[in-house]
């Protein structure tokens, strides 16, 4: 790669020494990019050509080397930049200088509802990502959580696109800003993970285009998105990564985007499909090659070899092959090419920093009854229980694993907060499934314990009795069945028979605080009886100290949940209408997986179906109080070409500094079409002083009002009267205000 790179300046540098009109155009930075593209494209050969759209290893595609064009590097990383693998193999290389800084999982990000903080993340990701000369970050995911037994939720942001789509953007134009492209996944339809290479998608065309295209949508057309990978599964009986209604009419031909649309690992498609269907670069597919162990596996990609051959056998045409490498040389002049990008830096103070702010108002306090939290500085013992407060959650999960420079755990975090005046004693209380090596990389905390169940359950209620309070970290972790991907979860219930073991210490101790680590919602059958419940996501590198922080009051939680917790998951669309995991063909090859419940996912199939959630999309609260109150607007209609400004007064009503997040609703009271009974459509976080109060301006405009119309096709504004409802969860909109559109 350094040659490569060596080659290109060198030859910059004779242009230059030669005088500018011999310099070739494609590598003159004053001329337009499309047109160095045209330069480059003349250049190349056919073989050349054929290299650039296909991987060369398992994370890199060839450059040109003879018009010194660098190899192309990927790497994953949604929450961190991966280790790196052996060039053919997955198994970690083994090297000592890829370790990196674990950012919160994409829940946690979402959690904040702070797209300034998503775009700090996407500029530190894409610094770790130069340093480390990867090209390509494979991120963000954005698939919609309809179901809260997915495996890879935590790698998403949550069930609502328009949530989704304002925190994806600055995500992608922060990475982007480094030089390093983003890599929006998986489009699309990507929502659980079982059988995900083998189920057809059957949905409508609204709930495609209102729930689970737009944060897609957002990250194309106001991200600029350098690249796209498509998912595993299949629409309309076509797989997503070769789609001629995704890729061809909708990613390229409505929302124009100009980038790559690149395969996700392990696709199942053919050279034809390819071909036709939109398929730019090929990183991983079912192949002859790597079926039977061909000495060059790469080769014999459908967009290698056969392509080839298709082509001077006439099959195939030299304009389509030129398409796909046009969009290839485009991202090579964003990322490779570009000589202006940043050098980049890993592991700083200021990556860490970024991580342990967007843990802090990620997290959110969803009970705390009697005031229990923050922590009494005058608590003298606090006894800490589960097996997550020790375990490592940068690991395991499947890409989105990491080999980290260091991780605080949340029993080291609190250590290092409270321990010089209050003595922390642990008792693991459980074991769930050790993980001590994954893909290679051993991990340096082994947490195999040869105690029995009821041994570790004794300790921890005997240790219990007496403490000030018990902190009981708990939840999911990344292996296979619970958070990882791969897998879905097999229900609603937290593994390793917790449920049991916080009820034994509830029994034992009334200051009992639990915390949720997970990136999926769980049952939590005891709520009533435990005071204080935080949910504490996968927080990467500062988890520990952005935990200790939260629970000692040193930052005050103005986290809301991203998605609804369920009281069980029956009261979830897709489950109470039995779709999933769906029904199998005749000849059991393909499973359809038919999204019945249509546009009522999340917080709309709890208004549908008058369910009612343990805790609600939206809600959080605070150690201090807010009232939200005085909703007014500047007009009283609204124009289809205008827009309505919505306003409210905040106050912080309690004695603590903090943060607020206020919520616009709109509830359209009559449609054509059946329509979900409200809808979120802006937000705004404001943080306050003890008594201040502040103005929130939430600013709308038609967009906010339509729905897409699968009759004709397009998006539909209807002239009537709507509400604007305001407040600060979808449990607690106190505020309304009727407008009209004409």
């Amino acid at each position: 790669m350094y040659m490569k790179k060596l080659l290109i300046s060198c030859l910059l540098l004779i242009g230059m020494n030669a005088g500018a009109q011999t310099l070739p155009t494609y590598l003159d930075e004053t001329k337009p990019v499309e047109q160095r593209i045209d330069d480059v494209l003349s250049r190349m050969t056919l073989d050349e050509k054929i290299a650039v759209i296909h991987a060369q290893s398992k994370f890199s595609a060839a450059g040109v080397p003879r018009l010194g064009i660098p190899d192309l590097w990927t790497d994953d990383g949604p929450h961190g930049i991966r280790p790196n693998t052996l060039w053919d193999k997955w198994r970690d290389a083994g090297q000592t200088n890829d370790s990196c800084v674990a950012f919160p999982a994409l829940t946690c990000l979402a959690a904040t509802w702070n797209p300034a903080l998503a775009g700090d993340y996407g500029v530190s990701l894409g610094e770790e990502a130069r340093y480390r000369s990867k090209d390509v970050v494979l991120g963000p995911g954005m698939n919609i959580y309809r179901s809260p037994i997915g495996g890879r939720n935590f790698e998403y942001l949550g069930e609502d696109p328009f949530l989704a789509s304002r925190m994806v953007v600055p995500y992608i134009q922060g990475i982007q800003s480094t030089g390093t492209a983003a890599c929006a996944k998986h489009f699309a339809l990507n929502n659980e993970e079982a059988f995900r290479k083998r189920y057809n998608v059957v949905v409508s065309d609204r709930a495609l285009h209102e729930i689970y295209l737009p944060a897609f949508k957002a990250a194309v057309e106001e991200g600029k998105v350098w690249a796209v990978m498509c998912a595993y599964n299949l629409y309309n009986n076509q797989p997503c990564c070769a789609n001629d209604v995704l890729v061809n009419k909708i990613l390229k031909g409505d929302w124009k985007f100009d980038g790559v649309a690149m395969t996700d690992w392990g696709v199942h498609t053919t050279t034809d499909d390819a071909v036709k269907y939109g398929m730019d670069m090929e990183f991983g597919t079912h192949t002859d090659g790597l079926a039977k162990g061909k000495d060059n596996a790469y080769e014999y990609y459908y967009l290698a070899r056969p392509y080839k051959e298709g082509i001077l056998s006439g099959k195939y045409s030299m304009k389509d092959l030129d398409e796909k490498v046009r969009r290839v040389l485009r991202l090579h002049f964003r990322t490779t090419m570009n000589r202006h990008r940043a050098y980049g830096f890993m592991c700083s103070e200021a990556h860490y920093d970024v991580a342990r702010k967007i843990g802090e108002e990620g997290i959110v306090l969803l009970q705390n009854k009697r005031s229990l939290l923050p922590l009494n500085a005058n608590a003298k013992r606090i006894l800490v229980v589960g097996e997550n407060a020790i375990k490592p959650m940068t690991v395991g999960g499947g890409s989105s694993s990491l080999k980290v420079q260091r991780e605080v755990s949340p029993l080291d975090g609190l250590k290092a907060r409270l321990g010089d005046k209050v003595q922390i004693d642990y008792a693991r209380g459980y074991v769930g499934d050790t993980i001590v090596s994954y893909s290679g990389y051993r991990f340096n905390t082994d947490l195999r314990d040869n105690r029995s169940a009821e041994e570790l359950k004794r300790e921890a209620i005997e240790k219990a009795k007496g403490a000030d309070y018990v902190i009981f970290v708990g939840g999911l972790n990344k292996c296979d069945g619970q958070d990882a991907e791969g897998y879905d979860r097999k229900g609603l219930e937290l593994p390793y028979g917790q449920n049991e073991l916080i009820e034994a210490l509830a029994a034992v101790n009334k200051n009992m605080v639990y915390v949720n680590v997970s990136g999926n919602a769980v049952a939590m059958p005891w709520h009533a009886k435990v005071p204080a419940i935080v949910q504490a996501w996968f927080l990467g590198s500062e988890a520990g100290n952005a935990l200790a922080a939260v629970l000692a009051g040193d930052a005050n939680p103005s986290g809301k949940l991203p998605f609804t917790m369920p009281a069980k998951l029956e009261d979830v669309g897709a489950h109470a209408l039995d779709t999933y995991p769906g029904t199998w063909r005749k000849d059991k090859k393909i499973i359809d997986r038919e999204y019945k419940e249509g546009l009522y996912v999340g917080y709309r199939w709890v208004d549908h179906a008058k369910t009612t959630p343990l805790f609600a999309f939206g809600y959080g609260l605070s150690y201090t109080q807010f009232k939200i109150a005085n909703l007014r607007a500047d007009k009283t209609t609204m124009t289809r070409d205008g827009k309505i400004t919505f306003t409210v007064d905040v106050t912080n009503t309690g004695r603590r500094a903090g943060a607020e997040v206020v919520q616009l609703y709109i509830h359209d009271k009559e449609s054509s079409l059946e329509r979900p009974y409200k809808e979120l459509k802006g937000f705004d976080k404001v943080y306050l002083q003890p008594g201040e109060t502040r103005q929130v301006n939430i600013t709308i405009d038609v967009k906010a009002l339509s729905f897409y119309n699968d009759k004709t096709q397009s998006w539909t504004a209807e002239d009537g009267e709507f509400v604007a409802l305001v407040g600060n969860g979808t449990n607690n909109l106190k505020n309304s205000l009727k407008f009209r559109l004409q």
